[in-house]
C-alpha cells in the first residue's frame, strides 16, 4: 500500500492535520472502542506526531511522547489505524515508523508503551516485552511494555 509519512512537532501541525488527528483518534478510541475519556490531555503540545496518509486521508497515527511526560522513558501512544487500512499491514508500518522517529527525535533509548493486552503479541514483533501487571484503562485491559 502506497503511503506518505509525515512527522511534526505540535506547533508545526497545520489546522487540517490537527483536525485529521483528532478525528481519527475520536473515530477509533471514542466511537469504535466505546471509551468515554478526555483525549485532549494537554500532552499533544509537547509531543511529535507521526502520521501516515494515503492520498489526503490520514490512515494511521502515533504520538511520540518525551521522557517524563507519561513515563520515565520516552513513549509511543495513541497508536491508531483507520478502518480502511486494517488487516493490510499498516499497523506494522506505523509502529516501525514511530520507533524510527523516536530514535531520530529523542536518540536511541528504551521506549515504554501502555498496550492493549490483546495486542501484546503484535508489539513483541518489535522487541517490546511486558513489564508489570495488567490494568484497566477506560474499560480495556492494558499492560505496560518496554523496548530496550
Amino acid at each position: 500500500m502506497k503511503y506518505t509519512k509525515v512527522t511534526k512537532a505540535f506547533a508545526e501541525l497545520t489546522p487540517t492535520e490537527l483536525y485529521d488527528i483528532l478525528r481519527l483518534r475520536s473515530e477509533i478510541f471514542v466511537v469504535e472502542q466505546n471509551c468515554v475519556f478526555l483525549d485532549a490531555d494537554n500532552k499533544d503540545q509537547k509531543c511529535y506526531h507521526t502520521m501516515l496518509y494515503t492520498g489526503d486521508e490520514l490512515v494511521a497515527y502515533a504520538r511520540l511522547v518525551p521522557a517524563g511526560l507519561s513515563y520515565n522513558e520516552i513513549s509511543i501512544g495513541r497508536i491508531v489505524t483507520g478502518d480502511s487500512v486494517r488487516g493490510k499491514g499498516m499497523g506494522k508500518v506505523l509502529v516501525q515508523a514511530a520507533i524510527d522517529d523516536c530514535d531520530l527525535f529523542f536518540g536511541p533509548q528504551p521506549i515504554r508503551i501502555g498496550a492493549q493486552a490483546y495486542a501484546i503479541k503484535f508489539y513483541e514483533i518489535f522487541g517490546f516485552k511486558t513489564d508489570g501487571e495488567h490494568y484497566d484503562e477506560d474499560g480495556i485491559d492494558h499492560v505496560e511494555m518496554i523496548r530496550d
